[in-house]
């Protein structure tokens, strides 16, 4: 096109083609960063922590919407910021929360003096492990108002809360739901 001729028809629709696939293209990035963070969030799980239920390498979904309604219960599967690696994501199964009182004997946990049935753990022995760097834990160990106690469901081989000491209410990023790959594993948590 030389200097002083208009656009054509032709190439205007194309420019206006074009601006719309890239406004769609905006839009769906904006969409899918405002669902991670405020209402699900994928994840891969890296490690063994909680095996049987969640495998290495599973994928799950990690939905923020319940604990705008309420908070964290005992049971829930959570994912949280690992207290000792900026940046770094945990998922791990909530035992205790602020308040109540946590203590292993025998290999069996107690809340509030009560022990727990536990099937997810396979029958695994739990005991208490070398705590962290700046951490001191002595049963029986009464959670914080305002934190959570977690632990792995493979607790022969989880870094928790018996490890890093409970965890800040704050740090939590969502209640893990389901898996939804491989599709071999695909089911609700």
């Amino acid at each position: 096109m030389s200097y002083g001729q208009h656009a054509t028809p032709r190439s205007r629709g194309m420019l206006r083609t074009v601006l719309s696939w890239a406004g769609y293209a905006v839009l769906v990035v904006v969409l899918v960063l405002g669902m991670q963070k405020f209402i699900i969030c994928p994840y891969t799980i890296p490690s063994g922590s909680m095996e049987d239920t969640i495998e290495i390498g599973d994928n799950v979904w990690s939905e923020k919407i319940t604990y705008y309604f309420r908070d964290v219960e005992p049971g829930d599967i959570i994912t949280f910021d690992d207290p000792e690696i900026p940046g770094r994501t945990l998922i791990k199964r909530a035992i205790a929360v602020g308040g109540q009182t946590v203590d292993l004997i025998e290999g069996v946990v107690y809340v509030d003096g009560v022990a727990l049935d536990e099937p997810y753990t396979q029958g695994e022995p739990t005991a208490p492990l070398k705590t962290a760097s700046g951490v001191d834990i002595l049963y029986p160990y009464t959670v914080p108002e305002g934190e959570i106690w977690v632990m792995g469901d493979n607790r022969m081989n989880s870094a928790d809360s018996r490890y890093f000491g409970s965890i800040d209410e704050a740090s939590v990023s969502g209640r893990a739901v389901a898996i939804y790959w491989p599709l071999d594993h695909i089911g609700v948590l």
